[in-house]
């Protein structure tokens, strides 16, 4: 059995406009890279290079998310980890996520395939809780699994992948400010219209049917949150004119990626997706504040040895 492994754990965009805490996608070419290895003590070590995380195992999420597994297993198992942290905490690109996900699917590798990826989930989850005070799964779950995914169900705990058309590309801009999950949960509205939620129903299920059939005037149209991003996207500085920016170059449409402050559109074709990159970052440029654009088709693999 190799004692040591270094994964890569993909970056993600989540909710997916009216998915809210069920839809999540994985990107391309930027996420987590962890070093792992067992060792012969019985507890974790955690190092995270240039980073003012916390270390303790009990604090940091790929800890807590590691010790969840093991204990699922009954094991004292000894494991060292090595996190180099490529995506922003509070970027609203999954950044708790990737390092759940990735410890756990590098932990499972290590321990010979004890679980199947779906099974992880439960595991990465209890990373996301440490970290937002909620075991949400429309972050971890892309992560691990790759694509575009639906949380059917929390309980029991239902994972669906979705079919979705290959061209898709996904433009993401990182404005560098800060918008932690817990924050950010804590302006929600607890209370909607049965009128309202009908429509948001309405989107998630057009967005899912749009993605299957290859629908992009339909991805388009139900690519609209009525419930969460009036309010979250207070938090974000130029918000409006990123949105009717990414929909005049071309996009089919345009969100919040996760809880913000990050903004996603998703386009289908190269083309339009440098535009509107070109534009997003414009746009910040002119708010003096320094961002990072990713474009990005869907991951298909998810977590991975390199």
């Amino acid at each position: 059995m190799d004692k040591s492994i270094k994964i890569f754990a993909p970056a993600t965009v989540a909710n997916v406009g009216p998915g809210y805490d069920v839809l999540g996608l994985a990107l391309e070419n930027i996420g987590d890279e962890i070093e792992m290895s067992l060792s012969d003590s019985k507890s974790i070590t955690i190092d995270i290079p240039g980073s003012d995380l916390p270390a303790d195992p009990k604090l940091n999420v790929a800890g807590v998310a590691a010790q969840s597994l093991l204990d699922k297993l009954g094991i004292d198992q000894g494991l060292n980890m090595t996190i180099h942290k490529k995506v922003a905490p509070g970027s609203g690109l999954g950044s708790s996520a990737s390092s759940s996900a990735g410890a756990v699917f590098g932990l499972n590798e290590l321990l010979e395939k004890p679980f199947t990826k779906n099974e992880l989930v439960q595991f990465a989850m209890e990373g996301e809780k440490a970290a937002s005070g909620v075991s949400h799964a429309d972050n971890v779950a892309p992560s691990l699994l790759g694509g575009f995914t639906l949380v059917r169900s929390y309980e029991p705990l239902d994972i669906i992948s979705l079919a979705y058309p290959e061209e898709l590309i996904i433009v993401a801009v990182h404005p560098h400010i800060e918008v932690k999950t817990a924050d950010s949960k804590k302006i929600l509205r607890r209370d909607i219209s049965l009128g309202l939620a009908v429509k948001q129903w309405g989107n998630v299920a057009g967005l899912v049917s749009g993605l299957a059939s290859a629908d992009y005037s339909l991805i388009g149209r139900s690519l609209e949150d009525l419930i969460v991003e009036p309010t979250r996207s207070m938090l974000i500085p130029g918000f409006e004119s990123l949105k009717s920016s990414a929909v005049k170059h071309g996009a089919l449409g345009c969100s919040i990626s996760g809880s913000g402050p990050s903004v996603f559109a998703l386009c289908n074709n190269q083309q339009v997706a440098r535009n509107v990159g070109e534009a997003f970052s414009n746009i910040f440029d002119e708010l003096t504040i320094d961002s990072n654009v990713y474009i990005s088709k869907i991951n298909k693999e998810g977590c991975e040895v390199i």
